[in-house]
């Protein structure tokens, strides 16, 4: 279920009568953009100009514009739609972020498409998901698995940035930034009910699992401070665009 006034988030996937992601305050899969994750002391810079996004109190911005933003579906049917929505104050460059949404024809998975594209000037920009997916699927059952092959981890400081350097991927619980070249490829099994893929052509994906009651995997197209560490810029001819797929198989 898709919910375009709630950020364009899939609200709920339920596969053989389960639901696999996070309900309550914070439910569902949401779109981050046009960055992933924090983004220090909220400045990221274009060129010369240094722009400052609100952390309403935090001490970093996070997780972009769109989340809390009113989407407008473009076109919809029983197995896809397109949403968008236009990016507006506080982000200073005019652009838009659509999102496609493609459940496969046997309901064996769902392929997401990000695009950012700007609608003026150049800009630097993220995208990406984060998904809330739920530890346990049912009350006697057991609490997921996350398997994934990284090439590094990303070094969190103390502020939970990374801090430039690549290191052994480390074991859980994680809050981390994991680098792997040839795509993201995540599994996520709940023992004796059902396995789910995580997969991305992005090398970049974020692991959050220090809650009893869900876990998160984060395909997105470049680490958290991505704007200030390793730009990627949007332009009229080179939108950003990012894709992951969700696989599963129910194994009872």
């Amino acid at each position: 279920m898709l919910r375009p006034d709630q950020g364009g988030r899939i609200a709920s996937l339920v596969v053989g009568g389960t639901e696999l992601l996070r309900q309550g305050e914070r439910f569902g899969s949401f779109v981050m953009a046009p960055w992933c994750g924090r983004m220090r002391d909220g400045r990221f810079r274009n060129g010369g100009t240094v722009h400052q996004m609100p952390t309403n109190g935090a001490p970093h911005a996070i997780h972009g514009t769109v989340r809390r933003r009113q989407w407008r579906t473009v076109r919809g049917d029983a197995t896809s739609a397109v949403l968008l929505c236009e990016l507006t104050d506080p982000w200073p460059y005019p652009g838009r972020v659509t999102q496609l949404v493609e459940l496969d024809e046997d309901g064996g998975g769902v392929t997401l498409t990000l695009g950012v594209e700007t609608l003026g000037a150049s800009f630097p920009a993220q995208a990406g998901w984060h998904p809330w997916f739920l530890r346990t699927l049912s009350p006697d059952g057991q609490g997921v698995r996350i398997d994934f092959d990284a090439e590094w981890q990303e070094e969190r400081g103390e502020d939970h940035l990374p801090t430039g350097r690549r290191v052994e991927p480390g074991p859980g619980p994680w809050d981390d930034t994991f680098g792997m070249p040839d795509g993201v490829d995540v599994s996520l099994t709940w023992p004796g009910e059902l396995e789910l893929s995580v997969t991305s052509r992005s090398p970049w994906a974020v692991v959050y699992d220090e809650l009893d009651e869900a876990v998160c995997v984060e395909p997105q197209s470049g680490p958290p401070d991505g704007l200030n560490s390793r730009p990627r810029l949007v332009t009229e001819l080179e939108p950003l665009e990012i894709t992951t797929r969700w696989a599963w198989s129910v194994l009872a």
